[in-house]
């Protein structure tokens, strides 16, 4: 990335928002380090939810995904981990599993390079939504944490209070979550023009392309080739690059006037 001034000039900042404005972070990688869905099984094992098979299998799909990033059989393994997990569990119990993860397992792993952009965007006025392949719980989880606006994943039947083991729909992944990004927005009535996105993964490309503002954190490298071809930003979770990646909010990321109301959800 090209260097940036410190304060940009009047003239360089763009005219505030008449429309609500997104920001969304990938989860896994990006917002935090290793699999949130990893944290989750070590907590069912701890609370014994789940026995030492099942936590194992979690363990392996932690570090495959540390040392080479995401695919499709990754998935559909955390997919059925995260399943029998659930089946047969109240939402109570579920979401209590969720919230008992963050002070020891969740929040330790954060980046806060990371968190801070999330900060920097909320201070514009925009929606900071977490949108990742990860159960809703925790994502959700997250977003409560740290004052975001809400969260956007993978989500289980639930009949008469208890999960059925079955998901909705599909795993939010690929296209699906830039189909569910493209949903809000809609609903939002955002221009995704001005909405920015960021994440680690080849598998999010289809997101990064759809909003106007894409970064890539610490890419693999099918989406560090993808991003030098396209000219997108990288962003390196050092120091000088952490403050270039706030310079770009603060002198490229339109702000939104304060007359601009609109009743946020949880999705």
């Amino acid at each position: 990335m090209e260097p940036m001034s410190e304060s940009p000039s009047v003239s360089e900042v763009p005219d505030p928002s008449d429309r609500p404005i997104l920001a969304f972070f990938d989860v896994d990688n990006t917002l935090m380090r290793g699999t949130s869905l990893f944290q989750l099984g070590r907590e069912a094992w701890k609370q014994h939810v789940i026995g030492v098979r099942d936590v194992a299998l979690f363990a392996w799909h932690q570090r495959r995904f540390i040392k080479v990033g995401e695919n499709d059989e990754h998935l559909k393994t955390a997919r059925e981990r995260a399943l029998g997990l659930v089946g047969g569990l109240t939402e109570i119990q579920v979401l209590g599993l969720a919230d008992s993860i963050w002070e020891e397992r969740i929040k330790p792993r954060l980046y806060p390079e990371t968190v801070d952009l999330t900060q920097e965007h909320l201070a514009k006025g925009h929606e900071v939504w977490l949108v990742s392949a990860t159960p809703w719980e925790i994502g959700d989880l997250i977003a409560r944490r740290l004052g975001l606006t809400g969260a956007l994943g993978t989500r289980a039947v639930v009949v008469d209070g208890v999960y059925t083991g079955e998901l909705i729909g599909h795993v939010l992944h690929n296209e699906r979550k830039a189909e569910a990004v493209r949903e809000l927005a809609a609903d939002a009535g955002a221009d995704l023009a001005d909405s920015w996105a960021y994440s680690d993964s080849r598998n999010d490309i289809p997101l990064l392309e759809l909003v106007g503002h894409p970064v890539v954190v610490n890419p693999d490298v099918i989406l560090a080739r993808h991003a030098h071809e396209h000219g997108w930003p990288v962003l390196r979770l050092s120091p000088p690059s952490i403050r270039e990646a706030q310079r770009r909010v603060r002198r490229e990321a339109r702000a939104v006037k304060k007359s601009v109301k609109r009743n946020t959800r949880r999705a």
